[in-house]
């Protein structure tokens, strides 16, 4: 069993910035991806982007390359979430999740944290 605990949500106004923290409670040789996702009020689930533990390859929907930045540190067991240059439309819900070695699902997620950007 693997807990994450998100933090680092909060309100900012379009063009600012946010960092999101996710910490797991399993070292990270026993998960495979990190992942960050958000959800929109009356919106489905949407895949933000994930940072592989191995090999260190990180991806990003469209809508925020070039915005936000997924980072890890191994030692901490913890990945963040830099978000720059927010928009409205970036308010979400969002959520981390663990997808263990050995798997190709996220079998893991965290509580969520809310990010309102307003305009």
């Amino acid at each position: 069993q693997v807990q994450l605990v998100e933090s680092g949500g909060g309100l900012v106004q379009a063009g600012g910035s946010l960092r999101l923290s996710c910490g797991a409670s399993a070292p990270t040789f026993s998960i495979n991806v990190m992942g960050w996702f958000r959800q929109a009020p009356g919106k489905e689930r949407e895949f933000v982007g994930a940072l592989r533990w191995r090999g260190g390859s990180i991806s990003y929907i469209d809508s925020v390359k070039g915005r936000f930045t997924i980072s890890g540190d191994a030692a901490k067991n913890t990945v963040y979430l830099q978000m720059n240059s927010l928009k409205p439309e970036d308010t979400a819900v969002y959520y981390c999740a663990a997808q263990p070695v050995g798997r190709s699902v996220y079998d893991y997620w965290g509580q969520g944290t809310q990010v309102t950007v307003s305009s």
